[in-house]
C-alpha cells in the first residue's frame, strides 16, 4: 500500500490518496480483513507526500448570493434563459452537488404554500439512498429560486405530459430542441461559468461546486449556525464547513479592523 501510494505521490493531490485510503480501508473492513491504510508505513508515507507537495488544494470561488443574482439578473425568456437561471438558483439555494442536481426528477418536487420541497435520494455522502429533503422557501423579492422552477418546469418540462419521473435539467441543442437526456455535471460547470463570464465575473474562477460552496458562505456570512447550514447541505461533519466559514469570516472580528 505504501509503495502504490507512492507510485501516485507526483500525479494525485494528497487529498485525494487520502480519500482513497479511507475507501480501500473500509472495503477491507466490510470483508472482516485487517485495515493496511492504518500501518505505520503507510501513514508515513502519506505524510512524506504532504510536505514535499504541501496540503493546500485548489478551491475554486464560491458563487455567493450576490453573484448569483447578479448572472441570473440579465437573463430573458428563452428556452436556456429559463433553464439557466432555475438551475442557478436552485443549485445555490439547495447547495446541491452537480451529481445531485441533475439527478433531480419531476417526482423529487414537490410545491406548497410555502414554497418548494426537492428531494436528493442519493448523494455522495448517502450511497445507501436514504435521501434528505430540502425546503426552499418562497421569496418575496425580485429573484425567487421556487418561482424560476417553476417558470421552468411550467413551461419546458410539464406541457410534455410524461408519466415516468422525467430528468428536470435537461440539455439543449444549438436549434433550440429540448433533449431527454439529463444534463451532465460537466454541463452544470460549463453553464456556471458561461453564465459567470457575461456578466463580467472571471469563469477561470467558477466551477459547479461554486453554487454549493456559494450558500455555505453565504449563510455563514448572514450568521447561520452550523446545523442550520448542514440541513441544507447535507454535510455528514463540520470540516468542510470549517474552511468555507474560516474563508467568509476573514474580515469579522479581525483584530486588525480600525488599525490602521
Amino acid at each position: 500500500m505504501a509503495e502504490y501510494l507512492a507510485a501516485h505521490g507526483d500525479s494525485h493531490a494528497p487529498a485525494t490518496l487520502g480519500r482513497w485510503l479511507v475507501s480501500l480501508g473500509r472495503a477491507h473492513t466490510s470483508l472482516g480483513l485487517p485495515n493496511p491504510c492504518q500501518a505505520d508505513l503507510v501513514r508515513a508515507t502519506l505524510r512524506g507526500i504532504r510536505r514535499q507537495r504541501g496540503t493546500a488544494q485548489r478551491q475554486v470561488a464560491p458563487a455567493v448570493r450576490d453573484e448569483v443574482v447578479q448572472m441570473v439578473g440579465g437573463l430573458g425568456r428563452d428556452l436556456r434563459d429559463l433553464r439557466d437561471r432555475a438551475l442557478l438558483l436552485i443549485g445555490f439555494a439547495g447547495a446541491f452537488r452537480r451529481s445531485e442536481l441533475v439527478a433531480l426528477t419531476t417526482a423529487d418536487v414537490a410545491f406548497g404554500d410555502a414554497g418548494l420541497t426537492l428531494t436528493v435520494r442519493r448523494s455522495k455522502t448517502d450511497q445507501e439512498g436514504q435521501g434528505r429533503q430540502i425546503g426552499i422557501p418562497a421569496g418575496r423579492g425580485k429573484v425567487c429560486p421556487v418561482r424560476a422552477l417553476r417558470t421552468w418546469l411550467e413551461t419546458a418540462i410539464y406541457p410534455l405530459h410524461d408519466i415516468a419521473p422525467t430528468p428536470i435539467f435537461r440539455a439543449i441543442d444549438q436549434h433550440g430542441h429540448l433533449s431527454a437526456k439529463a444534463l451532465t455535471g460537466h454541463a452544470v460547470a460549463v453553464i456556471v461559468k458561461r453564465r459567470a463570464a457575461a456578466v463580467g465575473l472571471p469563469p477561470d474562477r467558477y466551477s459547479g461546486h461554486s453554487l454549493r460552496a456559494g450558500f455555505c458562505t453565504s449563510a455563514a456570512l448572514n450568521g447561520a449556525p452550523y446545523w442550520q447550514i448542514k440541513k441544507i447541505s447535507g454535510h455528514k461533519t463540520n470540516a468542510i464547513l470549517d474552511r468555507y466559514i474560516r474563508d467568509a469570516r476573514l474580515f469579522h472580528d479581525n483584530p486588525l479592523d480600525g488599525m490602521f
